[in-house]
């Protein structure tokens, strides 16, 4: 029985990440770790996803170490995140980390804790978004170097992060395959240059509004056609089983970093 334990267990993905693990084959959800101050500490989590164990209630994320041979799923705010790592880190306990909004500075810092605990970390952990990011690579080594690339995203209007994280995860699959910088041909603002558009550079479309769980397309336009990559994601189950898949995946696994494309072995 694989034994999984999540941070931000009360929040809208924390609660799917709850989802997921209840359908999940020869899976335990072993803890729902909340902050210490939260006023559900102690509660049932079936009071806030009925699927819940009738047994499980919240608890104080400080308990971490109560949980051994347990994979830690977090999908927090980058601060949250941080502070859960270090702890994971004592624990020797692997982490699966969705967290977006990452900064240079905290990618280092993910790097130097996998050296001593297994970690998956991915932008996006549907298997789709994943196929895609496959499919972006193949078109742009195939597609003539005229095209014009661009790339557009739409989520809900509280995500804070933008472009989101999965748009930049196509973008540097583009930028790998056509052996660009990406951080030299993204253009994120145009409104101040007075110049046509590039080839050589791929440009981001964001959107925010209502309760969109996920839409991303890659563009690839010439004269006279056009090929577009979308994924559209309906529910957040759907990013959330495929966490719960890593971590199954990652209990197994030594020390280091990974991410989706190693565990559905697309690489």
């Amino acid at each position: 029985m694989d034994k999984i334990g999540i941070f931000g267990a009360n929040g809208r993905m924390g609660l799917a990440l709850v989802e997921a693990c209840n359908l999940a084959v020869d899976t335990q959800l072993n803890a729902a770790f909340v902050r210490s101050s939260s006023e559900l500490r102690d509660t049932p989590v079936r009071a806030k996803q009925p699927c819940a164990d009738e047994n499980l209630i919240f608890i104080s994320e400080e308990r971490v170490s109560e949980h051994t041979e347990t994979v830690l799923i977090d999908f927090t705010l980058p601060a949250g995140m941080k502070r859960h790592l270090k702890v994971a880190v004592e624990n020797k306990l692997p982490m699966v980390i969705g967290t977006t909004g990452l900064t240079a500075e905290d990618m280092n810092e993910l790097k130097a804790a996998s050296q001593h605990i297994p970690i998956v970390f991915s932008r996006n952990y549907s298997v789709g978004v994943n196929l895609l990011l496959n499919l972006v690579q193949t078109a742009a080594t195939k597609l003539a170097d005229e095209m014009d690339i661009e790339i557009f995203e739409a989520h809900h209007r509280n995500k804070i992060d933008a472009p989101s994280g999965t748009a930049l995860a196509i973008g540097e699959a583009i930028a790998q395959a056509k052996g660009w910088d990406h951080d030299e041909v993204a253009r994120f603002d145009r409104t101040q240059v007075e110049e046509a558009k590039s080839q050589n550079e791929i440009g981001y479309s964001v959107l925010r509004a209502g309760d969109i769980v996920g839409e991303h397309t890659a563009y690839f336009a010439t004269m006279g056609e056009r090929l577009e990559l979308t994924h559209k994601a309906a529910s957040r189950l759907t990013f959330a089983s495929g966490a719960v898949r890593a971590a199954k995946w990652l209990k197994e696994q030594p020390n280091g970093l990974y991410d989706m494309q190693d565990v559905l072995g697309l690489k």
